[in-house]
């Protein structure tokens, strides 16, 4: 009995892993996201470690996670891995303000967003 397993979200060859709730604007996150689109894992890891980005650190540990999922989880070879597909969305708004001049109130946008990142294995050329 019991239910049917659930289907894969990515191809074979693929890993994914996402990050929630991240303490910076999308746009901000995307800015380091564009940093590794396309390149292979240990440029990608070598180049987070040495941005200077705060939220760089937080990108870093959300490929890590992705890499030890496709390791661990698929069997897939980590020398041969490659950031697929890096996006970000956005996420809550903390909404807070200060008082301004006259009254006023002047609000404060406190943005979050999420990042999910996808690994995917390619052969290498001869």
């Amino acid at each position: 009995m019991g239910k049917d397993k659930n289907p894969r979200r990515v191809a074979d060859n693929e890993a994914m892993a996402k990050l929630r709730m991240l303490r910076t604007s999308p746009q901000k996150l995307n800015l380091v996201a564009q940093l590794i689109r396309g390149k292979k894992v240990d440029k990608a890891l070598v180049d987070l470690t040495f941005s200077k980005k705060r939220i760089a650190e937080d990108v870093k540990k959300c490929l890590q996670s992705a890499i030890a999922n496709a390791e661990n989880n698929h069997g897939l070879d980590v020398d041969e891995l490659v950031v697929a597909e890096a996006y970000v969305g956005k996420n809550l708004i903390m909404k807070r303000g200060r008082p301004r001049a006259r009254g006023r109130f002047g609000r404060i946008n406190k943005p979050f967003s999420e990042l999910t990142i996808k690994v995917r294995q390619v052969e290498e050329q001869a």
